[in-house]
């Protein structure tokens, strides 16, 4: 009743093609919603980081970010981290989501997102030398949240890059003029 050495085989073999497969379906599924993964993710990352870097209170969450507002100081608070990232983010998605193929492979999306990266690359670095200059000590959640801002910062400018490049070799491929 059992199966042959050659039927075996060629199940297992079966068996990989198919984890293969699926695995690629995957990959190639990442890659081409990359800018939506990004946006998805430093929208959540820093709030999360911030949050976890705040002490517990018995508050609302209104109360918190109110307080949060009301004793801001551009040295110690860290809550325009987070509204940086959400405020980036909501710009790349936006000119993203109006373009299409001729505007993505030269134009407003890569531009825009080079300019938001780049300005938040800049704030968040500034930022970064007041708070770590000011206090003797900070935290490791501080330091993450500071990383994870650049890291971002910095995989939005390769995304939208990788992004132009897909859709001009598309339209080079489909040889569709792209002035037109």
């Amino acid at each position: 009743m059992g199966f042959s050495k050659e039927e075996k085989t060629r199940r297992i073999l079966r068996g990989f093609k198919t984890v293969f497969f699926l695995i690629t379906m995957v990959i190639s599924f990442l890659v081409f919603s990359a800018p939506v993964f990004f946006v998805i993710a430093d929208t959540l990352l820093p709030t999360a980081l911030l949050s976890a870097s705040t002490p517990p209170s018995s508050s609302s969450l209104l109360k918190t970010l109110c307080s949060h507002f009301s004793n801001y100081d551009f040295r110690y608070s860290l809550i325009d981290i987070p509204l940086i990232s959400i405020i980036r983010s909501a710009v790349i998605i936006c000119v993203y989501s109006f373009c299409d193929g001729p505007k993505l492979s030269r134009g407003p999306y890569l531009g825009i997102t080079m300019i938001c990266s780049v300005s938040s690359l800049i704030f968040v670095s500034l930022k970064a030398s007041f708070v770590f200059n000011s206090s003797k000590e900070g935290s490791a959640m501080e330091a993450a949240l500071f990383i994870c801002s650049l890291g971002f910062a910095i995989a939005h400018m390769i995304v939208a890059y990788r992004t132009s490049c897909r859709e001009r070799r598309k339209l080079l491929v489909y040889k569709i003029d792209i002035e037109a």
